[in-house]
């Protein structure tokens, strides 16, 4: 049996998990399913024999490096800046590394390493980044082998609910890590380029500037940048395009009630607060209000963002459970990113029967023969449950596949890459489609 090791068993892994055990048998392959919590770990094995859990803290050196020796091939879930001491054993013990996150400039630099010892180092092989670089380079490269010149690409991602399940003004809950979502734009400029000029939005104007789109059998959403689009141009093979843009999915007046929680600081990482437990929700965003005598902390919000109470933005306020009385922070010090993460952990919570939705939108303009063509390519995957979500379907699966190809010798290129090459992205995105995750496509002439 060859050997593979799961390293977070967090909720996008369940899907992931689920493939790997029924393709186990078949494959020859033994899960080790190791997770900070053994409990988590020893639930997600579902008693399969071909599964084995395993209680792993990740910054202990020796347990770290004992698992990834003893395996063929190490597939880190954990959050993308604690994937850095696992690549770096993976080099030292000459194993394959999979990974759903952003390639990092620490993993790039291992670069040199991973191809002298001719490991494959698979990263953003999930949803996006992931599924959005193989369908955009499938059609891409089937345009180019047409001999037509693409001057303009755009691409959208959103994690958001199943319009059977919107249940809250927000129209939104958390399918997937809550501390990205809270964190989302920070930490950078969001940076591409539209109609020949460069385009720069930082994280105070970010939420204020959002495009319109509209989903054939969906509706209508927003989006609103995302990081650096700019990167992809050459990866993508498309430099000197004249509109390159990625952008996040939400659902209509999301982002501008976002703003407001921007604005007042709420979602500022930067610095912790003390005595937390000692607050109420209400005392937390009372402290980021302006003090004036005679209001109450609804009407200083509605003073604040001159809001009223039939606008829906106050809805969305109402909906968040900040001006509880009842309920204390549990943490003793804490961000504002950190608190408010607890109070919308609370308020956007997946409920038993809810149902995500993956929505997946890209658009390419382009000439062919003295003619120039607009391409729409739209995915919509709904979960199934509140714990194998569309999200962890659009993560694990590609990810799973990815690893049991570099498993079988059919994924051979060296080096720390992404999945934009014809022998990762044609075969994974055939056996997607048996999932239920493929793309609706046309064509119009503009």
């Amino acid at each position: 049996m060859r050997s593979i090791l799961l390293i977070g068993a967090g909720r996008s892994a369940s899907s992931l998990i689920r493939y790997l055990l029924e393709q186990s048998t078949q494959q020859h392959i033994h899960l080790r399913i190791a997770d900070l919590s053994l409990e988590l770990a020893t639930q997600k094995c579902a008693g399969h024999p071909n599964a084995t859990p395993l209680a792993l803290d990740i910054h202990n050196q020796t347990q770290r490096q004992t698992e990834i020796s003893r395996a063929d091939l190490i597939i880190s879930m954990l959050p993308a800046f604690m994937h850095l001491e696992v690549a770096q054993d993976c080099v030292t013990f000459g194993k394959h590394l999979v990974t759903a996150s952003y390639v990092s400039d620490g993993m790039q630099a291992l670069d040199a390493a991973v191809r002298e010892k001719g490991l494959v180092f698979m990263n953003e092989i999930g949803l996006d980044p992931g599924i959005d670089h193989m369908s955009a380079m499938q059609i891409l490269d089937e345009l180019r082998a047409q001999g037509a010149h693409i001057h303009h690409f755009e691409s959208y991602c959103g994690g958001l609910i199943a319009p059977e399940s919107d249940t809250n003004a927000w129209h939104y809950k958390f399918t997937w890590a809550p501390r990205n979502v809270i964190l989302a734009g920070q930490g950078g400029v969001a940076k591409f380029r539209q109609n020949g000029q460069y385009k720069y939005i930082p994280y105070s104007q970010l939420f204020k500037r959002t495009d319109a789109l509209h989903i054939e059998n969906w509706g209508d959403f927003e989006a609103y940048a995302n990081r650096d689009s700019m990167k992809y141009e050459s990866l993508y093979n498309l430099n000197g395009i004249d509109t390159l843009y990625r952008g996040t999915i939400r659902r209509m007046g999301y982002s501008a009630a976002w703003d407001q929680l921007v604005t007042l600081g709420l979602t500022d990482d930067s610095y912790v607060l003390p005595h937390t437990d000692k607050l109420t929700y209400r005392d937390f965003l009372a402290a980021f209000l302006p003090e004036t005598q005679g209001q109450s902390v609804e009407q200083k919000v509605q003073s604040f963002f001159n809001i009223s109470d039939n606008d829906v933005a106050w809805k969305k306020w109402q909906d968040m459970g900040l001006f509880r009385t009842d309920v204390k922070f549990t943490l003793a010090s804490a961000s504002p990113a950190q608190l408010l993460e607890e109070v919308l952990g609370n308020a956007w919570k997946l409920e038993a029967g809810d149902k995500d939705m993956i929505v997946m939108y890209h658009r390419f303009g382009y000439e062919l023969n003295g003619k120039t063509y607009q391409k729409d390519s739209t995915l919509v995957c709904l979960g199934d449950d509140p714990t194998f979500t569309g999200m962890a379907k659009t993560v694990g699966l590609p990810v799973g596949m990815a690893a049991l190809r570099i498993l079988n010798g059919q994924i051979t290129t060296p080096g720390v890459q992404i999945p934009v090459k014809p022998e990762v992205y044609e075969p994974i995105l055939v056996e997607l489609q048996q999932y239920g995750i493929h793309f609706t496509e046309t064509t119009t002439e503009v």
